[in-house]
């Protein structure tokens, strides 16, 4: 009972609080841009128009969807990242936070193939990870295993582990990623053993 209505709790926080950030950020838009036309047209008309800058936060945001569908915003971005991995620190955070991000998506091919059940950060403490690769290493097939931080699985260890070191779970990737957002919170009451990596 206890443990449904922490998970519910925290679906309502995963619900509600993006929903409140993308307010403050619409508001704090809206709040910009009529401050700035309210008085400019006030001199130029000599009167106010009521809804102006919700119409122009909205013009604002369509023409930024418009941009960033872009040929131009695409290359742009792509010269920015290319300046981002010739800087020596930052291509160190940047590059590997970038495929994480990249890893996240669903449409990207690189993204994690499982989530798996291994003993970390020494035996008999089990933690979640997710299969990133298999690698060969003297004709020995390895997993290279992401486990992210708690709460925010943007930084973590990647380790190798052999096959009979790794457990294979039924659970989605999107499960295992509200697991360690959650701080294990919002995960299943019960792993089942899956069938193979």
């Amino acid at each position: 009972m206890v443990k449904a209505l922490r998970r519910y709790f925290l679906s309502g926080v995963l619900i509600i609080v993006p929903l409140i950030i993308t307010y403050l950020v619409l508001r704090f838009l809206f709040l910009s841009v009529d401050g700035l036309l309210s008085p400019l047209l006030n001199k130029l008309l000599g009167y106010g128009i009521p809804g102006i800058g919700l119409l122009a936060t909205l013009i604002l945001i369509f023409l930024a969807g418009i941009f960033a569908s872009s040929l131009i915003f695409s290359r742009l971005v792509s010269y920015g990242q290319s300046l981002f991995l010739r800087i020596p620190i930052i291509r160190t955070i940047y590059g590997p936070a970038k495929q994480l991000v990249e890893s996240l998506t669903v449409e990207d091919k690189r993204a994690f193939k499982q989530v798996v059940l291994i003993q970390f950060p020494r035996r008999g403490v089990f933690t979640l990870g997710f299969v990133t690769k298999k690698v060969s290493f003297n004709n020995e097939e390895l997993f290279a295993v992401f486990v992210p931080s708690t709460p925010a699985p943007f930084s973590g260890w990647t380790l190798l582990f052999k096959r009979e070191e790794v457990i294979p779970l039924e659970i989605s990737v999107e499960q295992g990623i509200e697991f360690f957002v959650s701080g294990g919170i919002a995960s299943p009451d019960k792993f089942d053993k899956a069938s193979r990596v």
